[in-house]
């Protein structure tokens, strides 16, 4: 550590510190320096995940969130271009946009009315003539554009680094979980356009972010889910296939058979519950609306290519350091810090353009049951959140441990490593990119 004037600061030394191998010290979840610290390495580094292009589907359309708990807002030009620009009023600083999204030709900030385009460019000042012009430079005085922007399949990210590498390096092989919830589409395109559960927890932001590479904690946490068949709820539309099996046929959780991948960057994937996890034939979704979807593939892709699409390789895939892709649920979770202690989740049904609208209705039911404030899956997390908070207030013991599975790591390549039976392997690389961004 090293002192600036009178204000404690954290040297790079220091930071690398905590965290060793298999194990993070438990200052990391509750030291707000270092929350500060995460906020400018991290979150004002990196690529972030905005939002989803069909949130501003229509010119003129906006969509108000926070990057590095700065305010933002996406919007769609009149010329169908995507822009992300600062939420903030460049004349004296007030935040321009109130509502969470709507739409409007000029976007006008209550204190002066002063008028912004919808690419941020200055549009319109009150008795203009009363300030110098060379205040008013259209860009200059603008509400100012983020230094990068860029559009993956519809998934909008933006970045307060101007140097940042390339979007499609920073996703590298983790891209594929963007990919496979994208192919699932008879039209090839996704739509978060089914309403958002929205919910804060008191805990730090990677509690959650740890959990969506934990396939240890279902035996403990969900086991309230399972019934005497040793079969979870239905979480899947369809007339068969739809329930996980939670305990296997030697009376072994399956989730602790499955398998975690950590990847390049701290992006992570958990294998799918409905997979061949167990070596057996995989548990297909069947009957009813499922059948009509799988035909509307077949008729576009013919049957190898669809059965490629709809394998159940993932639980879901998750993207440092805000996004989750839900591939059995068909949602997208995005995970919003909002103090040391304090953390916003949204989670979207995906809307697949060109499935049977009673497929898309089902998926919103499902995640309705999983991921709701009130469902089965997601408050047994948020639950375990809030007592890790609490726990980790504790002066000791000072480690966390992510050593399941330490050392049975098997490299993938292309900075992929499988872990096998539920390892932390995912956390683990999440921890060693949080170390080497914190250290940059």
């Amino acid at each position: 550590m090293a002192r600036e004037g009178t204000r404690m600061s954290y040297d790079n030394d220091y930071l690398r510190s905590l965290v060793r191998d298999d194990r993070v010290h438990g200052s990391i979840y509750t030291d707000p320096m270092i929350f500060e610290i995460e906020m400018e390495k991290i979150f004002g580094r990196v690529w972030v995940f905005v939002g989803h292009e069909s949130q501003v589907p229509n010119p003129g359309d906006y969509f108000c969130t926070d990057i590095a708990r700065m305010p933002v807002v996406m919007t769609r030009g009149m010329n169908g271009a995507i822009n992300v620009i600062f939420n903030r009023c460049s004349h004296r600083g007030a935040k321009v946009v109130n509502s969470e999204s709507g739409n409007a030709k000029v976007l006008v900030c209550m204190y002066h009315g002063w008028g912004f385009g919808l690419d941020g460019e200055l549009k319109g000042v009150p008795l203009h003539k009363d300030f110098p012009e060379q205040c008013l430079d259209r860009r200059e005085a603008g509400m100012g554009a983020l230094p990068r922007v860029e559009n993956y399949r519809g998934f909008v990210f933006a970045s307060l680094n101007p140097e940042v590498g390339p979007l499609a390096d920073y996703l590298g092989e983790a891209a594929r979980g963007i990919d496979e919830i994208v192919d699932r589409s008879p039209d090839g395109a996704i739509e978060l356009s089914a309403g958002c559960h929205r919910y804060v927890y008191d805990g730090n932001w990677k509690l959650q972010m740890d959990n969506l590479a934990d396939m240890y904690h279902p035996v403990a946490c969900h086991m309230s889910t399972v019934d005497e068949d040793g079969l979870q709820f239905k979480r899947r539309p369809g007339e068969a296939g739809g329930r996980a099996a939670f305990l296997g046929a030697d009376g072994e959780p399956v989730a602790i058979k499955t398998g975690v991948r950590g990847f390049a960057n701290g992006h992570s994937s958990e294998a799918s519950l409905f997979g061949d996890t167990q070596g057996g034939a995989e548990t297909h979704q069947r009957g009813g609306v499922i059948d009509e979807y799988r035909a509307s593939l077949i008729a576009l892709h013919g049957q190898q290519k669809t059965d490629d699409i709809l394998k159940n390789r993932r639980h879901s895939m998750t993207l440092f350091p805000n996004l989750d892709i839900l591939m059995v649920q068909t949602a997208v979770r995005v995970v919003i810090p909002i103090a040391w202690n304090r953390t916003e989740v949204r989670v979207y049904p995906v809307r697949l353009k060109g499935a049977p609208e009673e497929l898309n209705k089902q998926i919103i039911q499902f995640c309705n049951i999983t991921h709701s404030a009130a469902s089965f899956i997601q408050t047994d997390d948020l639950e375990a959140f809030r007592r890790q908070q609490e726990g980790l207030a504790a002066p000791g013991p000072e480690w966390v441990l992510v050593a399941r599975g330490y050392g049975d790591e098997i490299d993938e390549g292309n900075g992929v490593f499988f872990g096998p039976r539920a390892s932390e392997v995912g956390q683990r690389m999440r921890h060693y990119a949080w170390r080497d961004l914190m250290t940059a």
